[in-house]
């Protein structure tokens, strides 16, 4: 698959991997039709790690492939999607995609719910945000324990989530784990839900995140890096290679085609 085109949705193929093309207005107001309608709806943000994971992991690629929306949130995904056609590709990453659709909650009055890390994180990121946005609705914040819910306490989170009437559901659960939770809880959960990874950290302060001249040049993993060398070493490393190697392949593919 290199690009296809269904309903007016565009999706280009990143080492076999569909990701949406699509602007920043674009990405805002899908989330906002979405979730003003609590329409259960997966978006995956999906960076180098994800998009390498998806390419070689079939069930993962399968969420991906399924998923209502799929950003392209690293840098070198951007680029990709803009060597392969699409004019000024920008990058829909996941942090900037919370921060500015809570914004927009905020303003028109959108519930939100936050599921997902710790509770001091959770803390620390609901004040921050009430900071940012006074008039903005939390309608929930749950830290779930690091083991898999039973039926019965999952059927009563979601039951939570519904009442609360939240149409735009956050999920930091890391990926893949928070990408499976959502293609799992697809048309249970009434609600826009968005895996947005580090972002309930960095929002929180927990996390630092690289400045803004790193994130242009798509040096945001060096950052991440140095701050959590023995959690992430390995993973960009495997990854950025592999993304490196495939993207090759398939640009020299596509010229020699």
């Amino acid at each position: 698959m290199a690009a296809t085109e269904i309903d007016g949705r565009r999706r280009v193929a990143v080492l076999g991997v569909p990701i949406d093309a699509v602007r920043w207005d674009e990405a805002l107001a899908r989330v906002a039709r979405w979730a003003d309608a609590r329409e259960s709806r997966v978006i995956c943000i999906c960076n180098v790690h994800s998009v390498v994971t998806a390419s070689r992991d079939p069930a993962f690629g399968a969420v991906v492939q399924a998923c209502d929306m799929a950003t392209p949130d690293g840098a070198p995904v951007a680029w990709m999607l803009r060597r392969m056609g699409v004019r000024r590709q920008p990058r829909v990453n996941g942090p900037d995609l919370m921060w500015r659709s809570c914004g927009e909650a905020a303003a028109s009055g959108r519930g939100v719910y936050l599921y997902g890390g710790s509770q001091s994180t959770l803390d620390l990121l609901c004040a921050r945000l009430r900071a940012a946005y006074p008039s903005l609705n939390i309608a929930g914040a749950v830290s779930p324990p690091f083991r898999q819910l039973t039926a019965e306490e999952d059927a009563a989170e979601v039951e939570r989530i519904n009442a609360s009437g939240a149409g735009l559901l956050f999920v930091g659960l890391g990926c893949p784990k928070q990408e499976h939770w959502m293609d799992d809880h697809r048309g249970r959960v009434q609600a826009a839900m968005i895996g947005v990874g580090a972002a309930f950290d960095y929002h929180a302060g927990t996390l630092p995140r690289a400045p803004a001249w790193m994130q242009r040049f798509g040096l945001e993993w060096v950052h991440r890096l140095a701050h959590e060398p023995r959690r992430l070493w390995k993973r960009y490393l495997v990854t950025n290679s592999l993304f490196t190697l495939g993207a090759i392949r398939q640009l020299v593919a596509r010229a020699r085609s």
